[in-house]
């Protein structure tokens, strides 16, 4: 069901004179994801007419854009997505953990985004791993699925890497399994430390082979002295590492990973109201206490959007990556080490789903039957509209 208000009515209204107001600041890939989200599913992507095979029942389906950006077209992505990682679950518990970067870094990153983001999976990677490793805490290699959220629930900038990792790895010698504590898995300070020291140190590195842009009010820092008196504050704070408690169950995990893999910065069921004043959205006040978060902010349009664009990504960057035991090189032999070492059973093989045929669709709203593909239009164009009722031969008559 079409909500009652969408990102894409706000970008249809306001897009035309923000973009005019911003010639010449706006990214192509900024400009190129406004341009998806106001025309997904409209004629300008083409479609189709489905039709009820027994009532004869019509409706237009028009095409989504598919931007992952885009707040409409997420879901049917997350489904797909799942249903390929539900085989690779282990009966262990689930452990999620959180990697944030401190406000003066992520000042870095939103002007070097593809850089620094890319560094903050690596550090993060590399810091569970390496602990891990370490006979004194796990002493095993472990499993990550690690997902990039760039926002906070104001939209503002927000870096930071979700993890979801098994409760416990194989053993370094890869005999055996070693379990983490049922609601522990390692030890958050020494995480922060170490993502700290790590990050840090390659991010300087990164800045020696100039790899690192600096504009407008971050011009000061292509000295080197004022780049390290930016970070000089950060070598002393202690960094964010949170770690949750562990999920309950296969089916919690798979709840949380269709929650926060395919996320955007918003959804259209947290927008209220799109008016003069501006547009009013729910979030989340995480300085407050758990009843007392949900508020509500109301932005200027041009505002909104924004920081709607904040969180735009760069072209191919990879927002999901997955590490150790579930790194793709080795994640087929690896999950099924850890299964004979569990001593469960592999899921069963892969079966070939049954051919659908093309131009079925979904059920009639209106008797339950089958809906059918009768008409296929291209971008910008219509369907034809229905042909005129034939008149019967006494209305034709003398």
């Amino acid at each position: 069901m079409r909500a009652s208000l969408e990102v894409a009515d706000i970008l249809r209204a306001a897009g035309p004179a923000y973009r005019a107001a911003q010639a010449g600041h706006l990214s192509l890939q900024q400009l190129k994801v406004m341009s998806a989200i106001e025309h997904c599913r409209t004629a300008a992507l083409g479609g189709h007419v489905e039709a009820c095979v027994d009532c004869g029942h019509q409706r237009i389906a028009y095409n989504s854009c598919r931007n992952r950006h885009c707040p409409k077209c997420q879901g049917a992505a997350a489904r797909t997505w799942l249903a390929e990682r539900e085989a690779d679950l282990l009966p262990v518990g689930y452990f999620h953990v959180v990697f944030t970067l401190p406000a003066e870094i992520a000042l870095v990153a939103f002007q070097n985004k593809a850089v620094v983001y890319d560094l903050l999976f690596q550090a993060a990677s590399e810091t569970m791993l390496r602990i891990a490793a370490d006979p004194k805490h796990l002493g095993a290699r472990i499993g990550i699925t690690a997902v990039l959220h760039t926002w906070g629930s104001a939209l503002t900038h927000h870096p930071h890497v979700h993890m979801v990792v098994p409760g416990g790895g194989i053993a370094l010698d890869g005999q055996r399994w070693v379990p983490s504590r049922p609601a522990f898995l390692l030890p958050v300070r020494m995480l922060g430390k170490l993502f700290r020291g790590v990050f840090l140190s390659r991010l300087l590195a990164l800045y020696d082979a100039g790899r690192l842009g600096f504009f407008g009010s971050l011009a000061h820092l292509a000295d080197r002295q004022a780049f390290l008196r930016h970070l000089a504050p950060v070598r002393k704070k202690r960094w964010a590492v949170y770690a949750k408690p562990p999920f309950a169950g296969p089916e919690a995990v798979l709840a949380y990973l269709s929650r926060y893999t395919h996320r955007v910065a918003i959804s259209n069921r947290r927008l209220l109201a799109f008016d003069d004043a501006g547009v009013t959205f729910r979030y989340k006040d995480y300085r407050r206490d758990g009843g007392q978060r949900p508020r509500v902010m109301t932005l200027a349009a041009d505002e909104f959007i924004r920081r709607l664009l904040l969180h735009v990504l760069p072209r191919g960057f990879h927002r999901i990556r997955h590490y150790g035991l579930l790194a793709a090189s080795a994640r087929k032999i690896s999950l099924a080490r850890a299964r004979e070492l569990l001593q469960v059973a592999p899921p069963p093989a892969d079966e070939a789903p049954p051919e659908q045929p093309r131009d079925t669709c979904s059920t009639c709203p209106c008797c339950g039957g089958q809906m059918a593909i009768v008409e296929i239009f291209a971008r910008w164009c219509q369907p034809r509209a229905p042909p005129p009722p034939s008149r019967s031969a006494e209305e034709v008559s003398p």
